[in-house]
């Protein structure tokens, strides 16, 4: 579609792709949407991105990244049919993250039917050069339907010029020094019945009441990413607004060649099966001295309402970003924990992790997403410790880990990796 033109797209389920071809100083692009009224958002609730994942209504979902033959894409899932009547435009946005568009290769939008996984529109190449943040294209309604425009207006200021030009109120340092901010409407004051009073002496004023208090500011939006490297490699929950709610972990993957790399210097290939099935685990240990492991294996799921507060989400074989491994730490009942040890093994399709391209994700319920990427595996690994979550009293921190274990012959992923972090656990025989 050329810029500023539309085409009619059916009201279902689609699939909005922001994608661009990967490289080395290729800017990460994430993708974002505006549900808007009268050309602005109801509530900075109208706000669809990594750190606010789900529109109230269920009509706008931000499905995550998936990196396969060079290209990353970032996913929305609009449901139009679900979008409130209220609603009349539907912004798709993308936001450049260390650099500029004009650095980003072959980036386009495209719209999708979820069920039929049918191109329905496509936008190519906004014609980019400084800017950080792109309107690439937007659903409005036009007589009862709905249509895709391709828009392609830029911004120089980012996700965040973006988001408070559509009436977004955002949490981020500001550029000037005592800026100023929205004010906050008083809330009304309180009905009474009217009741006698003397006048007051001529001579003395009535005092004026005093001023009804000020509704509390709504909590504004938060654009900051984490991302831990062996530089900086920890961070503190409660800086981050992560303090309650559940927290995410989510491990995805892509096999990046054909066969392990370790294996092949040792003459020894070992492909890569389309079956590889990696587990994501943990190890925890609450306050009380009680320990323990959630993991697929025996099936040692865990639990949300109940020690240990730790769930696992379920058993995935494909890495996809949108499901994935996942499993769900309860940050409302932190006070119970002592340290968790976040791991992934190889069940199997695999000997190592050579060639195995991993990143996991710490998604706070509230608070700034944290992620990682695994460094490239060097040696005949079966088991990665992926991050520790330690208490230190009124706080949790995470550490990166990303750290390759070597199991001895005959010893578990599980025992090697207690064995190294010294959780000091009996372990027997489990299966799926």
């Amino acid at each position: 579609m050329p810029k500023g033109s539309n085409t009619p797209v059916p009201t279902t389920a689609l699939r909005v792709e922001v994608g661009r071809r990967t490289g080395p100083g290729v800017p990460d692009v994430d993708a974002s949407a505006l549900l808007l009224v009268a050309g602005k958002v109801r509530t900075d609730a109208d706000f669809v991105f990594y750190n606010q994942p789900a529109h109230s209504s269920g009509a706008v979902r931000h499905e995550g990244k998936r990196d396969a033959d060079g290209r990353v894409t970032d996913s929305l899932l609009v449901d139009l049919a679900r979008v409130e009547p209220a609603i009349e435009t539907v912004i798709l946005a993308a936001s450049a993250d260390g650099g500029t568009f004009g650095q980003v290769p072959d980036l386009y939008i495209e719209v999708r039917d979820a069920a039929r996984n049918t191109v329905a529109a496509r936008f190519d190449n906004p014609g980019a050069t400084v800017e950080t943040a792109f309107v690439l294209g937007e659903f409005y309604r036009r007589q009862g339907a709905w249509k895709f425009r391709a828009v392609g207006q830029g911004y120089d200021r980012g996700l965040e010029g973006l988001a408070t030009d559509y009436g977004i109120s955002v949490d981020e340092p500001q550029r000037t020094p005592a800026a100023p901010t929205r004010p906050t409407a008083p809330a009304p004051a309180a009905v009474t019945p009217p009741v006698a009073q003397p006048a007051p002496p001529a001579a003395q004023p009535a005092a004026a009441p005093p001023p009804p208090p000020a509704a509390p500011p709504a909590e504004p939006v938060r654009l900051t990413k984490v991302t831990l490297t062996k530089a900086a490699p920890s961070v503190s929950l409660t800086k981050q607004g992560g303090t309650s709610g559940g927290m995410r972990v989510n491990l995805n993957w892509e096999v990046r060649k054909q066969f392990s790399g370790w294996a092949r210097k040792l003459g020894r290939p070992v492909a890569m099966h389309d079956d590889l099935d990696l587990d994501l685990c943990c190890l925890y240990e609450l306050t009380d001295g009680s320990k323990g492991v959630v993991q697929a294996l025996g099936n040692a799921y865990g639990a949300l309402d109940r020690p240990p507060f730790i769930h696992l989400d379920g058993d995935d074989r494909t890495g996809a970003v949108a499901t994935g491994e996942n499993l769900t730490i309860n940050l409302d009942h932190k006070q119970y924990f002592r340290r968790i040890l976040v791991f992934v093994t190889i069940y199997e399709g695999a000997r190592s992790f050579a060639d195995l391209h991993a990143t996991v994700t710490l998604q706070p319920q509230y608070g700034a997403p944290i992620d990682f990427s695994l460094d490239e595996c060097t040696v005949p690994s079966t088991v990665c410790a992926l991050a520790l979550i330690t208490s230190t009293g009124d706080d949790l921190v995470v550490q990166r880990e990303a750290r390759y274990l070597v199991p001895e012959r005959g010893v578990s992923p599980q025992r090697t990796v207690d064995h190294a972090y010294g959780w000091g656990m009996n372990w027997t025989p489990g299966r799926k």
